[in-house]
Order: structure tokens, then C-alpha cells, then sequence
């Protein structure tokens, strides 16, 4: 299996929490986990918590998966949508980091899944930036940047981990979170 590396440039293994004016239909209300990032070849992301419905072994029904086949499949972003992608996360509790290696060969992610070391998800597409561009959106606002915690891929965390983390940056932000999708059904 590859290593799992830790890049010590900026926002590598952070988390980007959508700002509440942020209504693009790919990121409104998305925690993306910040895998790459370096100032000259961009930044690469997974949306966690856009459950897609659907298992890997739906999406590779020939495949000899064994518990592969039950990772569930999250929309991980707008680009490559064609493409299933596996990323391993591994919780780093000396450094307190939640690492990543995506990209996944299907042979590594069986084997990451069988270590029990790791945390495997399968991901429709990938969020990413070109040089420059999650800087500019940072700038305006779009993205607020957290650290994962441990229990940030738990499964069960998906349906609320934008406003639980949303919650976090002050009571503004609480209110906000917690505010009915329509108004009129306060």
C-alpha cells in the first residue's frame, strides 16, 4: 500500500466548511476534506458528506469486491464525474491529523479495507482547484477552514457534519445551521 504522506504546505488536511452564501449546487452546504493543496499545481478535494446512495458494488457488480462492495459512494465533487475514485484516511493521533491517500488502485483500497487501519470510501468525482483559485475563493468568503477531528468520516456524521462544523465558527453561524431549509415551515 502507498504511504501515507503529509504535505506541510498550507491547507493539506484541512477542511473547507461552505460558507452559508455559497449556493453553488456542487459545494452549497459541503464539507470537503482539503487533500492536496500547493500554490503552484492547485488543490484536490473529497466532498464527505454527498452520499451518492449507492454501494461500490453496485457501481462494479463483476468485480470480486469481498467488504469493498459494501463501501458506500459518496458525489466527491464536480470534476470526473465518471470517474470512482478510492481514498484510504488514516487518523494520525500523535500528529492529530486525519491523513488521506486517494486514488486508490482497487487491489490497495481491498487491502486497506481488510487492515482495518483505514477508513475507505469510494467517491463519483473529486473537487478541484487550478492555481490561484481556492485562494481567490477563500478570499471572498466562499470556504471556512477547520481540522478534522476523529470522528469526522464517521458514516453516520454525513447528514450533519456541514452544520455541526458550521456551528463552530459562533453563534451566527449556529443560528444559521440551524435555520428550517424553508422559512415558512418555522
Amino acid at each position: 500500500m502507498r504511504e501515507f504522506g503529509s504535505s506541510s504546505l498550507s491547507l493539506a488536511g484541512s477542511l473547507l466548511v461552505a460558507h452559508p452564501s455559497l449556493l453553488d449546487s456542487n459545494f452549497c452546504k459541503s464539507v470537503i476534506f482539503l487533500s492536496t493543496n500547493d500554490g503552484e499545481e492547485g488543490s484536490f478535494g473529497l466532498v464527505l458528506n454527498r452520499p451518492a446512495g449507492r454501494t461500490v458494488a453496485d457501481l462494479l457488480p463483476d468485480a470480486d469486491l469481498d467488504k469493498l462492495g459494501s463501501v458506500p459512494v459518496f458525489i466527491g465533487g464536480p470534476v470526473a464525474v465518471d470517474q470512482l475514485t478510492f481514498a484510504a484516511f488514516r487518523w494520525d493521533a500523535d500528529a492529530r491529523k486525519l491523513q488521506c491517500q486517494h486514488h486508490l488502485p482497487l487491489e490497495e483500497a481491498q487491502s486497506a479495507i481488510a487492515s482495518r487501519k483505514c477508513i475507505v470510501r469510494a467517491f463519483i468525482g473529486y473537487a478541484g482547484w487550478s492555481k490561484g483559485q481556492l485562494e481567490a475563493e477563500l478570499a471572498h468568503t466562499a470556504w471556512m477552514v477547520t481540522q478534522p477531528d476523529r470522528e469526522t468520516l464517521r458514516a453516520s456524521r454525513a447528514a450533519t457534519i456541514w452544520r455541526e462544523m458550521l456551528s463552530g465558527f459562533g453563534p451566527w453561524f449556529r443560528l444559521v445551521a440551524e435555520a428550517p431549509e424553508d422559512p415558512s415551515r418555522n
